[in-house]
């Protein structure tokens, strides 16, 4: 039996963009929900006049809630829709909608439970595509995200163009998910918290000079480090320190260890020199430990099918 798929496309200034990104939509996705983020160029309104695909439905924000509020509200519709497998797309032409069936086959298939585009799977075609700086932060986004995830194999978390089991979505609390520009990367620690197996699926690197800024990177550059610092030690403190485990004692004594080498460092330079290297040879168990508690099967088939996230 085929899945019921839907898309959800958060719709903020996209409206030149977004009747070709809904033309190009495969018959294979049921319905289709294109959410007006309180957008002033009123991309909602467009596409209500000028689409006549029967599958479309446009919802209205009455303000602005970012990337993050407008998917959780296209997922919620997508949901009480009754959905089985649910897709986000952004609706300026970066993500393709070719690329849903390829997303939607490991969840469909019961292989994953999560699967998210990999924009660096071929990293010439990101040199080719990307402007330098914004390969940078994709690239220092994957660095930061997989200890803050746990997700350490996933090579592009900051990737928007995801699928998602219905099961799952239904689990996710969406309204403590971070509404903008960390949006991606806390779904995913989200989405982690629930031990839920994710896949990457390779896509195309498109690149448009809106999508994003270097200012709006500087300017969100210390939030996100500060989101990310508070997202690891949640992850951490959840599953190794309230109970005894190893992973726990490595990380604890390999901090303890550095603290005491930076302490030691102006006295007792030789002291300091031991302590540093015992403690990053315990972090680095740590991590690897880490690295080996990845989910190795899907965990929507141990779920009920009542979302308990909204």
């Amino acid at each position: 039996m085929e899945p019921n798929v839907a898309t959800v496309i958060p719709a903020y200034r996209t409206a030149d963009s977004i009747a070709d990104v809904l033309s190009r939509i495969d018959a294979s996705v049921a319905r289709i929900f294109v959410v007006d983020d309180c957008c002033p160029d009123g991309t909602g309104h467009r596409v209500r006049q000028t689409v006549t695909d029967p599958r479309v439905s446009v919802l209205f924000n009455a303000r602005n809630l970012g990337v993050g509020g407008a998917t959780a509200v296209g997922f919620r519709a997508a949901f009480d829709a009754g959905a089985d497998i649910i897709v986000k797309l952004d609706g300026d032409g970066q993500h393709r909608p070719e690329w849903v069936p390829l997303l939607v086959a490991p969840v469909a298939a019961g292989r994953a439970d999560m699967a998210k585009g990999n924009r660096l799977a071929d990293f010439a075609a990101c040199l080719r595509a990307m402007p330098l700086p914004r390969l940078i932060a994709n690239v220092t986004l994957s660095g930061v995200s997989r200890p803050v995830t746990g997700y350490w194999r996933v090579a592009d978390p900051a990737c928007g163009c995801l699928a998602l089991h219905r099961k799952v979505v239904g689990r996710l609390p969406w309204e403590r998910i971070a509404q903008g520009y960390f949006f991606e990367s806390d779904l995913l620690f989200r989405v982690g918290m629930l031990d839920a197996k994710v896949v990457e699926v390779p896509v195309a690197p498109v690149y448009h000079e809106r999508s994003t800024s270097g200012v709006r990177l500087r300017r969100q550059a210390l939030p996100f480090a500060g989101n990310s610092l508070r997202n690891f030690a949640r992850r951490v403190l959840a599953r190794y320190l309230r109970r005894p485990s190893l992973p726990g004692l490595l990380l604890s004594l390999g901090a303890l260890a550095l603290l005491a080498a930076a302490a030691a460092a102006m006295y007792l330079p030789t002291f300091a020199s031991g302590s540093a290297a015992f403690g990053v040879v315990l972090l680095s168990g740590f991590v690897v430990q880490d690295v080996l508690r990845q989910p190795a099967s899907p965990v929507h088939p141990e779920l009920d099918g009542d979302g308990t996230g909204w």
